[in-house]
């Protein structure tokens, strides 16, 4: 990732793209697949971009399941030996110290070995770097494959280990010696770069393969809005390829961050300590959504469950909503605050693979349902070209709805297909009801002792009002019942530098755009705005008990002085 420089900062990376994904309903690994995969992505190249040099994209890849076929053949010829399918797991990386100059597989070596798992060979993945354009080429790291034996335990154990595996690895080596691990699984593998979508087949000859078949190829295209391109910032990452922001990000990490101290995991056990911070610094915001999931889904939730947690619907002034969905959403939220923004976000674990948008759907998605099982889901409509004859179903993703295929079940599951389990995993309402108390709900506190109110001027003074303030902001708001109108520049100094008092509210700054597009007005879309938070202990994240919904609810963050009265 480039590093931070000047006005450039990594932790502000965002970008609005192109992404969609073609499955079997059957589940059956085919090479039509991964060509029309391929299809996809080269008809969604228009939203992606280019910089000066117009051969080099922002970003385009590809996830697929293992072909098994296609690497015994491969390692057959390297003299590595792999278990069956299921046994072993694969990674790419990018190495970007180049041959000889990082010891990458040295270390990665050792720690397989620490973590009770064999590392069973290399292999240099073939490229073509005439295929790209010349700054992508400038900056390209060394591509290798590496291949890992399990030893005992089962596939999500292994799944669990290889996690580990690969989050060890970039603490102790990506900033010291450029090692970044684009992906490592038994069911995963992922081809990206610094590349256009009808560049991505050309430059890497796998995937051009005869023997390269799956059943699921999830693919994305790379517009970076306010962002650096890099090599490993192109999508898709390790569940999910993204097309939007998270706006919220910042408070997400944070929260994540002040999380760790009070997870605690049987399925990770003493590995989870290995895996602090669980979101690693100077990513995107993609990046860092896509970290929080597989942790969530790793600690024993399914994906989809997961995603419902990260970007719920909009529930809290949604009356005609079932109450058990309501209660499952008002439950989650006191585990984990949404990570909200306009996003499509399209995830997979090999298995499942899905789709969802965030609740104001901000970001297009359509699909397609096809006579001989295919799902086809894209940014737009036609991205791959089907014969009208052959649609069985063709529609849109709603706002906080999700589309899930499950090849393993061979079913296509609709949104409320996919969330009925969810709904009944615990008594969600049952807790609810004996454990959260609204603050309207609390006493009201004692004001006998309270000293005499100051007077209004003392108050307006001590809180920042100006004669201005009064004259030309309050008056006409009272007189008129709206927002006065006003232009001109201004050299107010920031409040926290001022030396006079200052309004509470010009001590805050939004990290985004006021003007959102398209425009949103608070009032008029009240059924997708809220303000509402909880307050209460943190709980252990990957835990679901009562105790995580004893909490009081407030309507909005800031508190009158009764209000604090009454919780104190």
């Amino acid at each position: 990732m480039t590093p931070k420089a000047g006005l450039y900062d990594p932790l502000y990376e965002h970008d609005a793209c192109g992404l969609g994904f073609v499955a079997r309903i059957d589940g059956r690994p085919t090479r039509e697949t991964v060509e029309q995969g391929l299809e996809v992505l080269h008809n969604l190249e228009h939203r992606g971009t280019t910089g000066s040099d117009p051969e080099t994209g922002d970003g385009a890849g590809i996830l697929t399941q293992i072909p098994d076929g296609f690497f015994r053949r491969e390692c057959a010829g390297l003299g590595i030996e792999l278990p069956g399918a299921g046994g072993y797991g694969v990674g790419v990386l990018f190495e970007s110290g180049g041959a000889g100059e990082s010891d990458c597989g040295g270390r990665l070596a050792e720690i397989c070995a620490e973590e009770g798992q064999e590392l069973l060979g290399f292999r240099e993945v073939p490229v073509e770097p005439g295929a790209v354009g010349e700054v992508a080429r400038s900056v390209m790291p060394r591509i290798r494959q590496f291949f890992v034996g399990r030893r005992g335990g089962d596939e999500m154990a292994f799944e669990r280990k290889l996690y580990v595996i690969r989050r060890r690895l970039h603490k102790e080596t990506e900033d010291s010696q450029g090692c970044y691990v684009v992906s490592l699984s038994s069911r995963t593998v992922i081809y990206k770069g610094l590349l256009k979508g009808r560049q991505l087949a050309r430059f890497y000859p796998d995937l051009g393969d005869a023997n390269f078949a799956s059943a699921i190829s999830l693919v994305h295209e790379r517009f970076s809005t306010n962002t650096l391109g890099s090599w490993e910032l192109a999508h898709p990452y390790r569940f999910i390829a993204h097309n939007g922001e998270i706006n919220t990000i910042k408070g997400n990490v944070n929260w994540m961050r002040a999380r760790e101290s009070r997870l605690r995991s049987e399925l990770f056990g003493e590995d989870l300590g290995k895996l602090s911070p669980v979101i690693a610094p100077g990513q995107s915001d993609s990046a860092a959504f896509d970290n929080a999931l597989e942790l969530l889904h790793l600690a024993g939730r399914s994906l989809p469950h997961a995603v419902a947690m990260m970007i719920p619907e909009a529930w809290e002034n949604d009356d005609l909503m079932d109450p058990d969905r309501r209660a499952f959403y008002q439950y989650h939220s006191a585990l984990m605050e949404p990570w909200d923004g306009p996003a499509a976000v399209a995830f997979t674990d090999g298995r499942l693979v899905g789709a969802t948008l965030d609740r104001n759907g901000l970001r297009p998605a359509r699909y397609s349902v096809t006579k001989d099982g295919r799902v086809v889901m894209a940014s737009e409509d036609g991205a791959l070209r089907i014969p009208a004859e052959e649609v069985v179903e063709r529609w849109r993703l709603r706002p906080g709805k999700m589309l899930v295929v499950d090849t393993e079940r061979q079913e296509l599951l609709h949104d409320e297909d996919v969330k009925r389990p969810l709904l009944g995993r615990r008594p969600y309402r049952e807790w609810l009801d004996k454990g959260e108390i609204h603050l309207s709900q609390m006493p009201e506190p004692d004001t006998s002792t309270r000293p005499e109110p100051a007077t209004l001027l003392q108050r307006q003074r001590a809180f920042g009002y100006t004669i201005e303030d009064q004259r030309i902001i309050l008056a006409p708001m009272a007189q008129n019942g709206k927002e006065p109108d006003g232009s001109m520049g201004t050299d107010t100094p920031l409040a926290v530098l001022s030396e006079r008092p200052q309004l509470l509210f010009s001590y805050f700054k939004q990290h985004f755009a006021q003007v959102t597009n398209p425009p949103i007005d608070p009032l008029r879309e009240e059924l997708v705005m809220s303000l509402n938070m909880s307050l209460g202990p943190e709980q252990n994240l990957f835990d679901e008990t009562p105790e995580h919904c004893r909490r009081v609810l407030i309507d909005q963050p800031v508190l009158t002085a009764v209000e604090l009265e009454k919780i104190r």
